[in-house]
């Protein structure tokens, strides 16, 4: 298991932010560009990708679409190869972490949104506790 070492700080849009997706690049699989297509739309949304993203959003794309690749690959064989599903196993840790990265977990997009709660200026009726000196 991996520990995740301290608070990540949140997600948060960025002044560069790209306000058009880009065409997938050219020379990444069909299943990776499908992958492009399917994320690019949320993340242009959300104001987080700039220019300089472009190419860890490539590698995220170009490791899910790996991943479809060697199931394709191991379904059609009708056996299990052990390198192969290793070789799999390490796409989808790759890709998880990358996902990470741009809000594309749970867990990050929720990261992302806390970010946009903090902006909130109405007391929250949830914090129990805080700000008992001003009540």
């Amino acid at each position: 298991m991996t520990h995740l070492r301290g608070v990540k700080p949140p997600v948060s849009r960025d002044s560069n932010a790209l306000t058009k997706a880009p065409a997938p690049p050219k020379h990444l699989s069909v299943y990776a560009r499908a992958e492009w297509k399917r994320i690019m739309p949320g993340l242009i949304e959300r104001g987080i990708i700039t220019r300089g993203d472009l190419g860890g959003v490539e590698d995220y794309c170009r490791a899910r679409g790996l991943v479809r690749e060697i199931e394709d690959a191991l379904r059609g064989s009708g056996e299990i190869d052990m390198k192969l599903c290793r070789l799999q196993d390490k796409a989808m840790q790759t890709a998880r972490q990358l996902a990470a990265e741009y809000g594309l977990s749970p867990v990050s997009r929720a990261r992302v949104g806390s970010a946009a709660a903090d902006d909130d200026d109405e007391p929250n009726p949830m914090a129990i506790g805080r700000n008992r000196a001003h009540a």
